[in-house]
């Protein structure tokens, strides 16, 4: 077993399009969600969250204070006699009028607030938190906004801004006629002639409506809904804008008992405009009843019918908004209510297929996904088999760069390795703490590479329709695998060897995204395809040389699967030529290849060191600040797969300069130490013994980080409002290196330890409340005790509580390496510890008898555990020190244990815990009785046990025999399936 390094963010996953979709700056991946920004790929909503128009403005620092709560009076606008304009009294809110010279000085704010000098802005800031300490000061905002129509659009607009962050800050500071009179203006100007203004005033509605005041303004539904039937065009589309913005931001509420279920009255309403004159207002109902189809609002599910068949009568409609609306409902009915489309599912896949080619990309988006969320269906070989013919030309044609694309791209510019990166290129980063791994025997399962949701940097990294098609293609793939090649191979030849670049881009994508689902289909054609991709890494074009290197990773599998000379060796070459390339974007996109390459490749690599070596840190000195931050993770990587082969002189001269040299130019707080402290965490457990020379001032920073975090913690929760909370990553990353320094150094680290508080500060990060840094806490404590037992021994009694309380399946990964670091401890007290064995052993049990145990996905391996073999290790490692206290439970966990082992590989872990499991036997053989077919499976799992391990085997197995008889176990072993009657027989005799 080992802890492994999970990277973060982690490699994009099944699917990723390399520019305008590699993956964030920092790792490169396989998949496709990375694209995805905010959406989840496999979950329910895909959908961005709803534009709000007139909702986004630029940022000022009028929009972005929301200023000090209304309270003690203070000197406004820089006065120091004037009181200023602003009656201290609670006005009524019926006839409030304003004081000139104060309404003077707001307008003259507002206006200074839309100046794009820093300096104005600052003072903008500093005069909002004194006006605000004026409860009337929310009056004229409300007066600006509704009232004071000789002002221009903008500003009165930015002061219905500036007046709804106040109002999401402390709208419960507002003395009641001041809050009275900003409802009553809203619901009396919500027609204004201007959208903007009807707009503004629709979100500050919903802004007070989601302050708890939805039952408190019990008038505010009822007028909406009535405003819906003016002949004012105005009045009408502001109540709607309004309605759906509240639609969107309280649904649950609009559906529950606390407003008498308004949603009877409002649903059927809304319907009835679905035939409306205008455009708009059609769009409005749409929308406003879309937001409760994912929740399966009853009073929609009611209407459900009408409700389809009002959307079936708006297909055609002429507005795109319209068409766009009528997608996006259909997707979604496609997910909870498939029964009452499936009558008609034949013409709306017709329908789809129309609208995935519209002429206006926001519908053919929104169509588009209706083939991502079909093929999560059951039904979608079905249905959509006939018209593949159809859709995958259009998927195909969908996955082109448009010209604009290409522009935001900068895909003209060929070389830009000199040009620096802006801030905004390099995106957060997020660390992962460490998780504990276990190896496994299965083979990869498809899908197993899913990752969690990831947004791309680029400037394409909105979704849109070439994403989307490709993705769509991906997971068709997955559901209709070889079938599908017949309707794609003629197109990819014509596409591949295209003149015209864009075309062929497009192609080399389309080769990537079926590589998953229709790998086994490809494999007779790969040998010839394979090279001409290779051919691709040298392009003219660098958005072909870099979506070449992203479709060659994803087929990585199979060149490994090869004689090495015959396309791994020309694949390795050419990739170490493209991480030197002139352009960022095929830095980036090659970079992550290799690493991807490395995974498949492992010691494969090894004859190569040297050259890999000396292309990665030539990059070193080649990179922007982004790629920087890739190459990080393509040396961490490049550790993993090769172990200890790099443990070389020669290797580690050549590598660790430059990581040493960027480790002292990053300061403590600095984010780039993330990646940096992942990839030297690799790099020390790889290197082993060669990183001791480096040790120890690495070690000293890292308990320094984890120090420091740790006191800013303590002041932050002593005096929050003059303390900022600390970044935990920080304190996460450090246990993780120093987790790899235990590692990789095993006994050298004692001294280290020696010489330091880490015991005290592990005590503390064991109880910290965020579980990343429970979870690396108990990765250390696990590797400390393998290292030098001599300073955890000490600490056990305070410890070992801790760890009880951590066996919590909730928080799975904690629990792993909570688990592991017992089963550790184990180890090295033997007998004593008996005292604590009952403080776990009843949650070991109950977790690994759990039927949904999530699984621990193996990144390193691409496979999965067992759910419960973190648990049935420790559990068989207890046993193998206090046979006597865990025997009597033998009957409630022998089933299950077996049943998580037997897929593991022969090594130490498995050796304790089997020796365990038999002492209980020993102790207790009833337990195992009634499940001892499972035994003679878990047995049989073992390729070559140790002598002594193989003779306990055997005189449980004879044992049990002698006991039965003869005749019972002929009986008993007639039940076997014959692969274990024949092992059992070859190895044991029986």
């Amino acid at each position: 077993m080992r802890i492994h390094r999970v990277p973060s963010p982690p490699r994009m996953a099944r699917f990723h399009i390399p520019p305008p979709a590699l993956p964030s700056p920092q790792l490169r991946g396989r998949g496709w969600r990375s694209w995805r920004g905010p959406r989840t790929w496999a979950g329910v909503d895909r959908r961005p969250p709803p534009v709000r128009r007139g909702r986004s403005r630029p940022a000022t620092a009028a929009t972005t204070s929301a200023g000090a709560q209304p309270g003690t009076h203070t000197e406004p606008l820089g006065s120091s006699a004037d009181p200023g304009p602003y009656p201290r009294s609670s006005p009524c809110a019926m006839d409030w009028q304003p004081d000139e010279q104060g309404l003077q000085q707001v307008l003259q704010l507002l206006k200074d607030s839309q100046s794009p000098n820093t300096a104005t802005q600052r003072i903008v800031q500093d005069k909002l938190k004194q006006l605000n300490q004026f409860p009337d000061f929310n009056n004229y905002l409300i007066f600006v906004l509704t009232r004071l129509k000789s002002e221009d659009e903008p500003t009165r607009s930015l002061s219905g801004l500036i007046l709804k962050n106040n109002v999401k800050a402390h709208y419960q500071s507002f003395p009641p006629p001041v809050a009275d009179f900003i409802k009553q203006e809203c619901l009396n100007n919500i027609g204004d002639a201007s959208s903007l203004i009807r707009a503004t005033i629709g979100i500050l509605i919903t802004t007070i409506a989601s302050k708890g005041e939805l039952q408190m303004w019990p008038e505010l539904l009822p007028q909406l809904c009535n405003l819906l039937n003016s002949e004012d065009y105005n009045t009408c589309e502001g109540a709607f804008g309004a309605l759906q913005k509240i639609c969107e931001d309280s649904s649950e509420l609009l559906d529950s008992d606390a407003l008498n279920r308004p949603l009877n009255i409002m649903i059927p309403k809304f319907l009835q405009f679905f035939k409306h004159c205008s455009p708009k207002i059609r769009s409005h109902a749409i929308a406003c009843v879309n937001q409760f189809i994912m929740d399966r609002a009853q009073a929609l599910m009611d209407n459900i019918d009408t409700f389809i068949e009002h959307l079936f009568a708006l297909a055609v409609d002429d507005d795109p908004e319209v068409r766009k609306n009528v997608c996006r409902a259909l997707v979604m009915l496609l997910e909870v209510r498939i029964d009452r489309l499936i009558p008609h599912m034949h013409s709306i896949i017709q329908y789809m297929l129309q609208r995935t080619q519209d002429h206006d990309e926001n519908v053919a988006l929104e169509a588009c996904e209706f083939w991502l969320t079909l093929a999560e269906q059951p039904i979608c070989k079905e249905v959509l088999a006939s018209h593949l013919v159809q859709l995958i030309p259009i998927l195909v044609n969908g996955m082109k760069y448009s010209e604009i694309d290409i522009i935001l791209l900068k895909g003209d510019v060929e070389e830009d390795e000199a040009v620096p990166d802006s801030e905004q290129d390099i995106k957060p980063r997020f660390h992962k703490s460490r998780t504990v791994t276990l190896p496994h025997e299965a083979e990869r399962p498809d899908g197993s590479e899913d990752a969690e949701d990831d947004d791309d940097d680029d400037a394409l990294s909105d979704w849109n329709l070439r994403k989307c098609s490709a993705a769509a293609l991906d997971v068709l793939a997955n559901v209709f695998r070889e079938e599908l090649l017949p309707h794609l191979l003629p197109l990819l030849k014509g596409l591949l060897f295209h003149p015209e670049w864009v075309v062929k881009e497009s192609g080399i994508l389309v080769l990537g995204a079926i590589a998953e689902g229709c790998m086994q289909g490809m494999v007779p054609y790969l040998p010839e395809l394979i090279p001409h991709l290779i051919q691709c890494l040298s392009d003219k074009k660098a958005l072909v040389r870099s979506i070449a290197c992203w479709t060659l990773s994803r087929y990585a599998h199979w060149v490994v699967s090869q004689p090495p000379d015959m396309h791994l060796k020309p694949l390795m070459t050419e990739l170490l030529k493209r991480i030197l390339d002139g352009n960022k974007r095929v830095q980036e996109a090659a970079c992550s290849a290799f690493a991807t390459l490395e995974e498949e490749a492992c010691t494969e690599l090894v004859p190569y060191l040297s050259y890999i070596l000396d292309t990665l840190v030539f990059a070193f000195g080649k990179y922007q600040h982004k790629n920087l931050l890739i190459l990080y993770d393509a040396i961490g990587t490049l550790a993993d797969s090769v172990g200890h082969h790099l443990n070389q002189p020669e290797y580690i001269q050549k590598l660790m300069p430059p990581l040493i040299q960027k480790w002292n130019e990053l300061k403590d707080e600095d984010k780039d130490l993330f990646p940096l402290l992942e990839c030297l965490s690799s790099v020390a457990t790889a290197l082993q013994s060669g990183f001791l020379p480096y040790c120890e001032p690495v070690y000293q920073r890292c308990v320094t980080l984890v120090q420091k975090t740790l006191a800013q913690a303590m002041m932050y929760t002593q005096h929050p409002e003059q303390y900022e909370a600390p970044d935990k990553d920080f304190m996460i990353v450090a246990l993780d290196l120093l987790s790899g320094l235990a590692e990789g150094l095993g006994g050298h680290v004692e001294q280290l330890v020696a010489r330091s508080n880490i015991m005290t500060l592990l005590f503390q990060c064991m109880q910290d409340s965020m579980p990343e840094v429970r979870q690396s806490s108990f990765a250390l404590l696990g590797d400390l005790t393998k290292a030098c037992f001599i300073h955890v021994k000490p600490c056990i009694a305070e410890f070992m509580p801790i760890l009880g309380t951590n066996l919590n399946p909730e928080f799975i990964s904690v629990c792993n390496n909570a688990t592991w670091a017992i089963g550790e401890i184990c180890m090295q007290m033997g007998a004593e510890m008996q005292p604590y064995v009952q403080m776990v052993l009843n949650n070991l049990v109950e977790i690994i008898n759990r039927p949904n145990t999530p699984k621990t996905l193996l990144e390193n391996t691409g496979r999965l555990t067992s759910p419960s073999a973190i648990p049935a290790i420790t559990i068989g490692r207890l046993g193998y020190v206090c046979p006597q206290e865990v025997a009597p439970m033998l009957q409630q966990f022998i089933r299950p244990w077996c049943t998580s082992l037997r897929n593991i590989r022969d090594n130490e872990e498995k050796d304790s815990a089997f020796r365990g499991i038999c002492m209980m036997i020993g102790v207790n053989p009833g337990g195992v009785v009634q499940d001892f077919i499972f035994f003679c499976d878990a047995v049989a799992s073992w390729v070559s046990p140790k002598d002594d391990l193989r003779d306990m085997f055997y005189k449980i197995l004879h044992g049990f025999k002698d006991q039965v008889g003869e005749e019972n176990w002929q009986q008993f072993s007639e039940q076997f399936p014959p692969l274990l009657k024949e092992r059992l027989a070859a190895f044991y005799g029986v």
